[in-house]
């Protein structure tokens, strides 16, 4: 399905769709040159409000990515958040939504990174994201003969467009042999994660994940997953390595992640996992994570952005 919304913003202003266009001689597009973040807003019907989730700390990963690409942020966190708010506002969505903000370098050379030699731009695009179906029922997942990219080849805590051909070859391999989204081992052969999310396990109570520096991204919805685990249910978190064996003998298995939320696995290479439907660790989990994204949870609130000032909100809800 092709993705369309009204408005974009593209190198300090609201655009038109139709408007939102770069050079095809960009690096961006010859080469993937383009770090992004991948952020989450969920509507509360009850508030008639937008939350964005955890804006800041998506801000400050893009700027960690960026840093090691040796790419110049153009903008503030505060003119970043603004744009941001402004697009969604523009676009008018009263519902779930998922916004990306893009740091992308403009034509040059491959050598090219300082100002003086090429131009950094940035947009943003928002669309809706309701959450998938299978987020009841599970996914057939399978363990990819594709690695998870090596931090001595191209870091994947970079979130950056590039690394993403390593998850297409993924994705559509799964695809084409009758599975959804894979799991993907490291060049050492450990668990890493799946091409757009992060894996966590439960085995004998303990929910268990692998470290970050497992070649994995360092995901906010995995860090929130982990504190909610602990502080909410009471529940032992381990970082370690997972051998591939792991996986067929755990007693729950889901991905997380902004696109992914908290996405049951229900079984693995055909290995069956937990009788093949959610368990009661990653029901609970999901609903904690959905309570706290909407802004019912309190205590988590300050990890939220409203989109809506108080009076369109007051009318939103009436």
């Amino acid at each position: 399905m092709t993705k369309s919304a009204s408005h974009a913003w593209l190198d300090g202003k609201l655009v038109p769709w139709s408007d939102a266009t770069i050079h095809i001689s960009t690096e961006a597009v010859l080469r993937g040159e383009n770090v992004f973040e991948g952020i989450r807003a969920y509507w509360n019907p009850d508030e008639g409000q937008l939350y964005a989730f955890r804006h800041a700390d998506h801000i400050a990963r893009l700027r960690q990515g960026a840093h090691i690409m040796r790419m110049a942020v153009p903008y503030s966190d505060e003119q970043i958040e603004a744009a941001s708010l402004d697009l969604i506002r523009a676009c008018g969505y009263r519902e779930n939504i998922h916004y990306r903000p893009v740091v992308y370098f403009a034509e040059g050379e491959l050598t090219h990174y300082l100002p003086s030699e090429i131009r950094t731009g940035f947009f943003i695009l928002a669309f809706p994201m309701p959450s998938k179906p299978t987020i009841e029922t599970g996914v057939k997942s399978c363990v990819s003969t594709w690695r998870r990219n090596s931090d001595m080849a191209s870091p994947s805590r970079i979130k950056a467009g590039s690394n993403y051909h390593n998850s297409r070859l993924a994705y559509v391999e799964a695809r084409l042999n009758g599975f959804g989204p894979p799991v993907m081992l490291n060049a050492a052969g450990k668990v890493a994660e799946g091409p757009g999310a992060c894996i966590m396990i439960v085995r004998r109570g303990k929910l268990i994940t692998p470290p970050v520096t497992a070649d994995i991204l360092e995901s906010i919805t995995r860090e929130t997953v982990m504190e909610l685990a602990e502080r909410e249910l009471g529940l032992t978190v381990v970082e370690r390595d997972i051998d591939r064996s792991e996986l067929y003998v755990c007693e729950e298995a889901f991905f997380c992640g902004s696109g992914a939320e908290v996405l049951p696995i229900a079984s693995i290479d055909h290995y069956d996992i937990g009788g093949g439907k959610p368990g009661a660790i990653t029901r609970q989990l999901q609903q904690i994570y959905f309570d706290v994204v909407r802004g019912k949870v309190e205590k988590y609130r300050h990890w939220l952005t409203p989109i809506y000032g108080a009076e369109t909100a007051r009318q939103a809800a009436e």
